[in-house]
């Protein structure tokens, strides 16, 4: 006599009384691998007092469907690594990252890793073509040189917040649009001096999911 289960897998098993069973399939975690890139495009005083400097940075950020769903999005956990960072400030700056009232152009390219182990993610729409996103991430900026002034630190903790949508390309790849998003950085007062930066930007990259 064969009993069968739902979601059955093709591996039947017998048990001690001779009835033969099949084990139900585990269903895959959804996750993701984007290659992303961001460049920003603009910088406010809220946060932060560096001003007339821009960001870019590229990596890879891993997305995993871990915490179920809130208000109707899919909650995923969030990890990033940047393994390229470039800051494009102004050579001379004040402590607090402000270039001098003298108009100078010379300026500067810091180049920097970053890493961000904490973060998570709200998706709506997650099997529709266009899927609209809010997310978060944590974590830090390392430089070769103390950023953005010289009386900084070469390690500054980041702080993203984002809004944007993916658009489904096929079943295994979505272009992210990440039109609006926000980076900070500071040293959170490692030392006396925090000039921190915040800058708008626009995040792109190319997604390919896992487990489906």
């Amino acid at each position: 006599m064969v009993r069968n289960t739902p979601l059955a897998t093709n591996n039947p098993a017998k048990t001690e009384t001779g009835v033969t069973t099949q084990t139900p399939a585990r269903r895959p975690v959804e996750s993701e691998l984007i290659v992303e890139g961001l460049a920003s495009y603009g910088n406010y005083r809220i946060f932060a007092g560096g001003t007339d400097e821009k960001l870019y940075t590229a990596g890879l950020e891993y997305d995993r469907h871990s915490w179920g769903y809130f208000l109707r999005a899919r909650v995923d956990y969030v990890a990033e690594v940047l393994p390229l960072v470039i800051l494009d400030k102004p050579l001379l700056t004040d402590i607090w990252g402000n270039p001098p009232s003298k108009i100078s152009k010379a300026r500067q390219i810091v180049p920097g890793v970053g890493f961000s182990p904490i973060g998570i993610r709200w998706m709506w729409r997650s099997n529709k073509a266009i899927k609209p996103y809010l997310m978060g991430k944590g974590g830090i900026l390392a430089f070769d040189k103390k950023v953005p002034s010289t009386e900084a630190t070469y390690e500054n903790f980041s702080l993203q917040s984002a809004i944007g949508a993916q658009l489904k390309v096929n079943q295994r790849w979505d272009l992210r649009l990440g039109l609006f998003s926000d980076f900070h950085s500071s040293n959170a007062f490692m030392v006396p001096v925090n000039p921190g930066l915040d800058v708008m930007n626009a995040n792109l990259g190319l997604s390919y999911h896992f487990g489906r």
